[in-house]
């Protein structure tokens, strides 16, 4: 028995696919065939005026939050490698440094709230997002860096 790839694989060979209405020209995706067609019109008029469902909102807001959360850790990183190599006091500076870390400690347990919440919300598993592993994330960060300066 043949696979349907089999199928397809021989019909492109014998050129049963060379006269397609349409071939060459681009794919008109707007209509979403999951779509609940009682809902088509209305996210077709959200759509073309610029909005998107919340669950899509709710997801940019996430990555912008988990970015400038990463990057504050960043800096702080940062800032406590050029304080410690500038002979500042390393009692004070890995004080910072913990505070930083728990800064974003914080920060990412809120945020993994709001992507349980938006895992809830999305039509389908395949738009769910992992929650932020928060030690994975600080060791990644000054493994990174450690290996930068090898």
């Amino acid at each position: 028995m043949a696979s349907i790839e089999e199928h397809i694989r021989k019909a492109m060979e014998e050129g049963k696919f060379d006269n397609l209405p349409g071939k060459g020209k681009p794919l008109h995706l707007e209509e979403n065939p999951h779509e609940d067609p009682d809902w088509r019109l209305a996210n077709h008029l959200l759509h073309t005026g610029g909005f998107n469902p919340p669950w899509i909102e709710n997801l940019r807001e996430i990555e912008i939050e988990a970015e400038a959360a990463r990057a504050g850790l960043s800096r702080a990183w940062n800032w406590r490698k050029s304080a410690l190599a500038g002979n500042q006091s390393p009692v004070y500076v890995e004080a910072e440094w913990a505070r930083a870390q728990a800064s974003f400690r914080e920060k990412i347990t809120a945020l993994n709230k709001r992507i349980f919440e938006y895992n809830l919300q999305t039509p389908s598993d395949r738009f769910q997002i992992l929650v932020v592993n928060i030690d994975r994330e600080l060791e990644r960060l000054t493994t990174l860096s450690v290996s930068d300066t090898l």
